[in-house]
């Protein structure tokens, strides 16, 4: 693939068509980790088997998904997983798809949605009283929720140029005037765009980057200054 991606444009494709997202994601794994290829998905047969034991079809989105890069691991297991067929589990009225690294949070899909083929996503947060924890809307569309998990694990990838940085006012300020902003995806995020640099804002509170080349990482801590994780 050429050493050029435009994040923007298929972005913006990529959450309106189910098709667009796919092409998204290739592109976007080629780009910032190693290409998709075959043998990358699971397969057909594991796919059945995990909806003849949960007693359900899944959405041909998720079943999509599991099948073009359901076993890429540095594209949806980096901090938080998707789980692996097998593992899929049904848990208070939603099919549990996706689990916080360390068990905090799950991210699902409504039972009264399954039938749907772009059905949207539901989060749920483990809480010290289990009487309060609820489903709370996630993204829209199954679809832009296996976008936002590939660009955020990709982000949070181990073995890459990445970082982490609290942020206040004059960090944000910086980010805001000195990279592009991507159209919205995850609830809570905003992510940035700049030469080698792919950079997510979360809550207002802290920015995780990730970059392309080490020079491109040095020159991200230059020009934000503050107290990086690794830098």
């Amino acid at each position: 693939m050429a050493e050029t991606f435009d994040i923007h444009a298929g972005l913006t494709r990529a959450l309106h068509d189910r098709a667009e997202a796919w092409r998204f994601i290739a592109g976007f794994a080629a780009y910032w980790q190693q290409p998709l290829r075959p043998g990358d998905g699971c397969s057909p047969a594991e796919v059945e088997a995990a909806e003849r034991r949960l007693g359900l079809r899944l959405p041909a989105a998720l079943r999509e998904a599991y099948l073009i890069f359901g076993r890429r691991g540095d594209l949806t297991g980096n901090h938080d997983t998707l789980l692996a067929p097998e593992e899929l589990y049904v848990a208070d009225g939603a099919l549990v798809y996706r689990v916080e690294n360390q068990g905090c949070a799950f991210w699902g899909v409504a039972l009264e949605e399954l039938d749907r083929d772009e059905p949207g996503t539901v989060m749920r947060t483990d809480l010290a009283d289990a009487s309060q924890e609820r489903w709370e809307p996630w993204e829209s569309s199954l679809t832009a929720a296996c976008v936002e998990m590939v660009m955020s694990e990709v982000v949070l990838f181990d073995g890459g140029f990445c970082d982490y940085l609290e942020i206040e006012d004059r960090e944000i300020a910086a980010v805001e005037r000195l990279f592009r902003e991507l159209p919205p995806v995850g609830r809570g995020m905003r992510w940035f765009l700049g030469e080698d640099v792919l950079i997510r804002e979360f809550e207002g509170f802290c920015v995780y980057a990730r970059a392309r080349t080490e020079a491109a990482l040095e020159r991200l801590r230059e020009v934000v200054p503050g107290d990086w994780l690794e830098g």
